[in-house]
């Protein structure tokens, strides 16, 4: 199987997850901050569901599935350890052209969840087109180390700069050669360790006057998430 990578925005979708466990509950968290509407279809609950619930940022529907429960859904994730119900999700998801992922049941899945390393707006996947999920695991652990939340502060950064260009009536097809001489300067090691002043010559020196990190982001030992 060759999966096709793709990032989807799931912002105000309806997201639906079938079972109310430990594994339910850590799908829930990556799908509401993606920003999903997200539907939990499950006679039981963990608590942190049911404080999201309470809190009104899930709906939690306290029954068994009914294959109704997919009407209007643009995604339906399976954590159930019923393997005749993640049948029944997969059968239902298909029929309506849904997403569909069933926990550790690849076969049941049109698509796969890879590991995921984030640091701000930068998003790492790593997949083993489902092969072998530890190993996954382990590059992504190893990608954490060599990844840090610098890398968050010097997209902010550049994002800011970006917006800041814009705003002024620079045509974008001369704003290439500045991002290229910004991204070949230290200015990550200079973020990682907080020498602002040395960010601030940089960014004069490619930029000109008026570039400065505070104005840009604030102070660099904000956080990042």
């Amino acid at each position: 199987m060759q999966y096709y990578p793709v990032y989807l925005d799931i912002n105000d979708r309806k997201c639906v997850v079938v079972g109310g466990g430990a594994v339910g509950a850590r799908k829930v968290s990556t799908l509401l901050a993606c920003g999903a509407r997200v539907t939990v279809i499950s006679p039981e609950a963990a608590a942190e569901l049911n404080d999201l619930a309470d809190q009104g940022r899930i709906a939690l529907i306290r029954r068994p599935y009914q294959s109704s429960d997919l009407d209007g859904a643009f995604m339906v994730i399976g954590s159930t350890d019923d393997e005749a119900i993640n049948h029944r999700i997969h059968a239902d998801a298909e029929a309506r052209n849904l997403l569909c992922n069933i926990a550790d049941q690849p076969r049941a899945c049109n698509f796969i969840l890879p590991s995921i390393i984030q640091r701000g707006d930068l998003v790492i996947a790593v997949s083993t087109s489902g092969r072998s999920p530890a190993f996954a695991k382990k590059l992504r652990k190893e990608l954490e180390r060599q990844f840090g939340d610098e890398y968050a502060v010097f997209l902010m950064l550049l994002g800011a700069i970006r917006t800041k260009l814009l705003a002024e009536d620079h045509a974008p097809e001369a704003h290439k050669p500045l991002f290229e001489a910004l991204i070949d300067t230290d200015l990550l090691e200079m973020i990682r360790d907080r020498r602002t002043d040395e960010v601030n010559r940089i960014l004069k020196e490619i930029l000109g006057t008026g570039f400065t990190l505070e104005s840009l982001i604030g102070n660099i030992s904000q956080p990042t998430d």
